[in-house]
């Protein structure tokens, strides 16, 4: 098999791939906007375009996190427990999609270090922060060894009798610092839910030494400042596992699982800020952007095919495969669109035919030499890989700044931008070159000139040059 049958091979199998990722956009975003809400996604369903909050509507929340007491070295590592605590804990709740981020104070605030949460299809703010909530404070206490001093119950101005319990126990090192995770159970007899815990290492001795000190006495387990249990010790526990037994409904004992799992809170925070964004705000941004990315595609195309001819077609293609490429990008990793994003995505289009331009004019400058086709295409994406490598890595290094040092904004913009650099300039160096060299174009003719030539100038001449010959 000769060369150019491979090249021409490889075009077509590239061609089909392409249509394969067009087919795979096009099914998997008519499966998902067919699907009923209450229907499990599965199958091309499983794949949708992830919107980012201000296309699907929702509710943004910026939290102040209080770092005075953390020091500089563990800044980070606190920021980012605090994100993966938040994050479990939106989860828990079934939040579709819920987006968490830790926005660093920079150079000009330094410490003011806010975690920035958006919850998309939740235009309700007071149960967005109720879907945060506050961390379920869990802790074990013993019996407090001067309680017999201790008044255990008193009057209040209404003549109701109010049990000291508190001053009955003291409080111990264990609390839900040292929870591994928590379990639903339900009791074998009476069928009511229990909730068991398994301490960690650390949480398992201390445990251990807690029960062996207070054999034959109360242990009192704690959640949220409310006595929840007492039990009473038989004998020393060791393995770190406890029970906590009470009137929970299945419902609320299966939060109170998910909530202590979620873990403790490693940095206090407050509600600085709150923004709701409704779902027809959000559905005019998708498709005001939708219809931008269209127009701006179908005019690069126009310019390419009259300015290009040829050559411009075949970069039209290879857009078109690169606008497939992304698109499939989106939906598998998947990435947030924004409009932001969107933004990134338009301009990467841009890129691309940037490089094509460069590519098609270094090409038009070897045919003026007097190569041949398939001598001009080689030297003219020769020529021009050095200029096209510079501009996209130097739009790859300011995208990835863009990203480190944005904001959650600037980010989504960044992401896609970068995304979309390295994708155009696959598209343009390797499909454009492929299916340009499957022309195989040995003879230079006026027609052929035509074809591979640029702007109305050449156009004039063949023109001419055909009312002469006549």
């Amino acid at each position: 098999m000769s060369k150019m049958w491979k090249t021409r091979i490889t075009a077509l199998l590239v061609l089909l791939l392409g249509i394969g990722l067009g087919f795979f956009v096009y099914k998997t975003e008519v499966s998902h906007r067919s699907l009923a809400p209450e229907v499990e996604v599965t199958g091309w369903a499983k794949y949708p375009f992830k919107l980012g909050l201000d296309l699907s509507g929702g509710t943004h929340l910026v939290y102040k996190a209080d770092v005075s007491q953390i020091d500089a070295t563990e800044l980070k590592n606190s920021m980012d427990a605090l994100r993966d605590v938040i994050e479990r804990r939106v989860n828990i709740f079934g939040v579709s999609e819920p987006i968490v981020q830790v926005q660093n104070g920079g150079f000009s605030n330094a410490g003011e270090e806010r975690l920035i949460v958006d919850l998309p299809g939740v235009t309700d703010v007071g149960e967005a922060i109720k879907m945060i909530g506050q961390t379920p404070m869990l802790d074990f206490r013993t019996e407090n060894p001067n309680k017999d001093q201790v008044q255990e119950a008193t009057v209040d101005e209404n003549g109701q009798v109010q049990l000291n319990i508190d001053s009955q126990f003291v409080l111990t090192e264990l609390t839900g610092r040292y929870l591994d995770r928590a379990i639903l159970e339900f009791d074998q007899t009476t069928g009511e839910p229990i909730v068991s815990l398994q301490f960690d290492a650390e949480g398992s001795i201390l445990f251990e030494k807690i029960t062996r000190e207070n054999v034959g006495k109360s242990v009192a387990i704690y959640l949220d400042g409310e006595p929840i249990s007492i039990p009473t010790v038989n004998e020393a526990i060791s393995g770190g596992k406890a029970q906590i037994s009470g009137n929970f409904t299945p419902t609320e004992a299966k939060l109170l699982v998910g909530r202590l799992n979620s873990g403790a809170l490693p940095v206090p925070i407050s509600l600085v800020s709150t923004q709701t964004i409704g779902p027809s705000l959000g559905a005019e941004a998708t498709s005001a952007g939708v219809q931008a990315a269209i127009i701006g595609f179908l005019a690069i195309a126009l310019f390419l095919i009259i300015w290009y001819r040829l050559p411009g077609m075949i970069a039209v293609l290879a857009l078109l495969m690169y606008v497939t490429i992304m698109l499939s990008i989106f939906k598998v990793v998947p990435v947030t669109l924004t409009a932001a994003g969107i933004a990134g995505f338009i301009i990467s289009i841009g890129i691309a035919v940037d490089a094509n331009v460069l590519i098609f004019e270094r090409i038009k400058e070897e045919l003026r030499k007097g190569d041949s086709v398939p001598d001009s295409i080689h030297h003219g994406f020769k020529r021009a890989w050095f200029s096209v490598r510079d501009s996209n890595i130097s739009s790859i290094i300011t995208a990835i700044i863009l990203y480190w040092f944005g904001t959650t904004l600037i980010k989504g913009f960044a992401l896609v931008f970068l995304i979309g650099v390295i994708v155009s300039m696959i598209s343009a160096i390797s499909i454009t070159r492929l299916f340009l060299y499957t022309l195989n174009i040995q003879r230079k003719n006026k027609l052929i000139s035509f074809l591979f030539g640029s702007g109305l100038s050449n156009a004039k001449t063949i023109i001419t040059a055909e009312a002469v010959s006549k």
